[in-house]
C-alpha cells in the first residue's frame, strides 16, 4: 500500500523530509503501508494446509508470490496518483494508461515477474465518455504494446467523493496486475549481490506517476495557479509533467530470457532512489556507489531550482531520470545494457555494489554535489 502491492507488503524505507519539504510525508506514508502490511500477513495463515496453495516472497518485494499447484503468480496493485490532476489541467488523458501499466508491470517484473493480465478500477465525480473512452483506448494501447490482457475492470460514478481542478469530469485510476514467475527460478530479492556487483540504470521519460504533490505545489508558488500553461523552453509545464512513463517490464522480461544474471531489480517510483533501492541492498547489508547515472531531464532540474531542493530532496522525491536500477555480477553490465537496449529501451552502467552500507549519489555533473544516504534510506551518513 501506499503504492504498494495489494497490501502485501511491508511499506517501503523511510525518507524523512526536510523541515522546508513541500511534498507527501514519505515516512508517513510509509507508517501507514506498515500498519497495512501488517494486517495483511496476518491472513496470509488461510492458505496453510491447502494443498498447492501458499504465499510465497519477501517483506522487501515490490510483488508478492502465490503459488497455485504448479504456476506461481504475482500479484501487485498500483494507482497513479496526482498526476491526474495534470491531465484535468491539460485536457488530455489518452497517455494515462501507460502511467497506470508502468506502476503495476514494472513492480512485477522487479521480481522477475512477467505480466500477464490487469484489472483496473476508474472512479470518477460524474461519467464522461469522451474521458473515458480516452482514458481506455490509452490503456488497451499500452497493453498490446506490453503484450498483456486488460481482463476487466469498475466504473464508478461516486459524486462530491471524487473531486479534482476545474469543471470537467474528475477521477482517479487505480489497477491490479498479474504475472507468473516461469519455472523454479526464484523471485529475484538481492540475496545474492557481493561487493563489486554492477549497478545498471535505465533511462526515465519524465516524473513517471511519482512527486507530483512537490511538483504541483512548486510550480503553484513559482507561476500562480495557472502554472500548467506557462512555458519553459517552448514547451508548457502541463505537458512536460503529463509525459507518459516508459515501460519497463517487457526489456526486463527479455533480458532474463536471454539469460542475462540479474540479481536484484529496484522500480524506482516513491521515495527515490534512497526509498526504493535500499529494498534490494537490505537483504545482504551492503551499498552502492552511484557515480554514473542518468542526469535529470533539463525542466526536472529547472523545477528543483525553483523549490529550492537540495540533492537529498530531490532524489528522495523523484526518479531524477533513473526509472529502474538493475544489479548484475561484475562484467555483466554491459551485456544487461545491450539486452535493454536491443528492446529500445536506454540503459547504462552507473554504479558498483561496495562492502559499506547505505548510497552515495554523485550528481555533481548536473550541479547537485554529493549526497549520501544511509541503509535504511533517512537522511545523510
Amino acid at each position: 500500500m501506499g503504492g504498494g502491492s495489494a497490501g502485501v507488503r511491508r511499506g517501503r524505507s523511510q525518507v524523512e523530509p526536510d523541515a522546508n519539504a513541500k511534498g507527501v510525508d514519505q515516512a508517513g506514508v510509509d507508517r501507514c503501508s506498515a500498519i497495512a502490511y501488517a494486517y495483511a500477513q496476518s491472513t496470509f495463515g488461510a492458505l496453510r494446509g491447502r494443498d498447492g496453495l501458499r504465499i510465497e516472497g519477501d517483506e522487501e518485494s515490490f510483488a508478492n508470490v502465490v503459488r497455485i499447484g504448479d504456476a506461481r503468480v504475482a500479484v501487485t496493485s498500483d494507482g497513479i496518483g496526482t498526476k491526474l490532476e495534470v491531465a484535468e489541467r491539460v485536457g488530455r488523458f489518452d497517455t494515462l494508461g501507460f502511467d497506470l501499466l508502468a506502476m503495476v508491470l514494472d513492480d512485477l517484473a522487479a521480481i522477475g515477474a512477467a505480466p500477464v493480465a490487469v484489472s483496473n478500477i476508474i472512479d470518477a465525480d460524474r461519467l464522461d465518455e469522451a474521458t473515458i473512452d480516452a482514458m481506455m483506448s490509452g490503456l488497451a494501447r499500452a497493453a498490446r504494446e506490453c503484450g498483456v490482457a486488460v481482463t476487466g475492470g469498475e466504473i464508478a460514478a461516486l459524486g462530491r467523493r471524487v473531486g479534482g481542478w476545474g469543471d470537467g469530469p474528475h477521477v482517479n485510476w487505480c489497477a491490479t496486475a498479474i504475472g507468473v514467475l516461469p519455472g523454479e527460478r526464484p523471485a529475484l530479492c538481492g540475496k545474492g549481490l557481493v561487493p563489486g556487483d554492477e549497478v545498471v540504470a535505465l533511462r526515465s521519460a519524465g516524473l513517471r506517476s511519482n512527486g507530483f504533490t512537490l511538483a504541483r505545489k512548486i510550480l503553484e508558488q513559482a507561476l500562480g495557479d495557472a502554472w500548467h500553461l506557462a512555458l519553459h523552453e517552448g514547451t508548457s509545464w502541463g505537458d512536460l509533467l503529463l509525459t507518459p512513463s516508459l515501460i519497463y517490464a517487457p526489456s526486463v522480461v527479455s533480458a532474463l530470457a536471454s539469460g542475462v544474471p540479474i540479481r536484484g531489480l529496484a522500480h524506482i517510483t516513491g521515495g527515490g532512489i534512497p526509498g526504493n533501492f535500499p529494498r534490494v541492498l537490505r537483504a545482504t547489508g551492503l551499498g552502492a556507489e552511484l557515480v554514473d547515472l542518468w542526469s535529470p531531464h533539463g525542466w526536472v532540474l529547472r523545477l528543483a531550482e525553483l523549490g529550492g531542493l537540495s540533492a537529498r530532496e530531490a532524489y528522495a522525491e523523484w526518479n531524477m531520470g533513473n526509472g529502474m536500477l538493475a544489479v548484475v555480477p561484475e562484467g555483466h553490465g554491459r551485456a544487461l545494457v545491450q539486452a535493454f537496449e536491443a528492446c529500445g529501451r536506454s540503459a547504462r552502467v552507473a554504479g558498483r555494489v561496495v562492502p559499506e552500507d547505505g548510497i552515495t549519489i554523485d550528481a555533481r555533473a548536473w550541479g547537485l554535489g554529493i549526497a549520501r544516504f544511509a541503509a535504511n534510506g533517512e537522511g545523510d551518513a
